[in-house]
């Protein structure tokens, strides 16, 4: 029991894959984060000049 302890305790593997999938959920918000404001900023941009065309 204390050899299994041992080793899992000093096993990284799991802990690169943990640190990974952290970092594309960090990644993952500031995309779909950046995409809203920029797709809602756009959409103002957009209805702003049609609205000036007419």
């Amino acid at each position: 029991m204390l050899k299994l302890m041992h080793r899992l305790w000093s096993e990284d593997e799991g802990q690169d894959i943990a640190e990974y999938a952290v970092m594309l959920a960090v990644i993952l918000v500031l995309v779909v984060g950046t995409v809203r404001l920029i797709g809602s900023n756009a959409n103002t941009a957009f209805s702003s000049v049609a609205s000036s065309l007419q």
